[in-house]
């Protein structure tokens, strides 16, 4: 593999989610040129078959592929946690791989000593089990608390957020009486940091909230430096893909970045 610092990078989620992680990688990164896809058409991932998420998540990786990136980002946690290894084998050859789960898993471990830490996701992530057994392997001095909360993820695609409806749901999973006492929480889905002030005010602030996209935006840069990959010269255009247009997912794009960006119909279904 032979990969230079002018490449794109390409990340892709089931819907918006996974541009918080877009977004963090700009902020963090402003040299490097983002090949985003969301593959809206098939949101939410969370309830779908670990073989279908496995077919999406590699269709789409031969699709960022097309664009020569030198980095394929899952940011996805269903997909991070179900189809990791066949997007890196899909990739191997022609670009690094990096799911949004280990770099938060490695910050979880190296930054609590002991106590109980809630992760919050997609049934599909949850089911897979793959935070708690992976937090577990590196600290087995903390409790993971692994709750499903399915809602968020249509109710934010929804445009539901800040509001009476969007409240109530976030109250009535954070209040399940097994994430009492936790000194921190993962948001364990790109989507949730769209509502991460709502969960914050819930605790009271008293809670550490785990945001995956910023962790993943600072693992990111440490690969670059690593490989000589960081881009700090040109600035390009980035691209957005959808393989199904929603007015939604435009108006939550604008939250993320000033101007209003381009997106692009795709369909690599058929």
């Amino acid at each position: 593999m032979k990969s230079n610092p002018s490449q794109p990078i390409g990340l892709f989620d089931s819907g918006v989610g996974g541009l918080t992680v877009a977004h963090a990688i700009k902020s963090l990164l402003p040299g490097e040129r983002l090949i985003y896809f969301g593959d809206t058409l098939h949101l939410p991932y969370g309830d779908k078959s670990s073989e279908s998420i496995k077919y999406y998540s590699v269709r789409i990786t031969d699709f960022l592929l097309q664009y020569n990136c030198k980095v394929i980002l899952i940011a996805c946690n269903t997909a991070s946690a179900l189809a990791y290894q066949e997007v890196k084998k899909q990739a191997a050859k022609n670009a690094l791989v990096l799911n949004v789960i280990d770099p938060v898993v490695d910050y979880v471990a190296g930054h609590f000593t002991s106590g109980r830490i809630g992760v919050i996701g997609t049934k599909g992530t949850i089911n897979s089990g793959t935070y708690k057994k992976k937090i577990s392997g590196k600290n087995e001095h903390l409790e993971i608390i692994s709750v499903s909360t399915p809602l968020l993820v249509p109710m934010i695609e929804e445009g539901f957020i800040y509001d009476d409806i969007s409240n109530a749901i976030i109250r009535a999973y954070l209040s399940d009486e097994r994430l009492e006492d936790i000194s921190g929480l993962i948001l364990g889905c790109t989507h949730y940091p769209i509502i991460k002030r709502q969960i914050e005010k819930f605790f009271n602030f008293n809670v550490r909230i785990i945001d995956s996209a910023v962790i993943m935006a600072e693992r990111l840069k440490q690969l670059l430096e690593q490989k000589n990959l960081l881009n700090t010269q040109t600035k390009r255009d980035d691209r957005f893909y959808i393989s199904d247009y929603t007015d939604n997912f435009a108006k939550i794009a604008k939250l993320f970045f000033e101007d209003e960006i381009k997106l692009e119909k795709v369909d690599l279904w058929t």
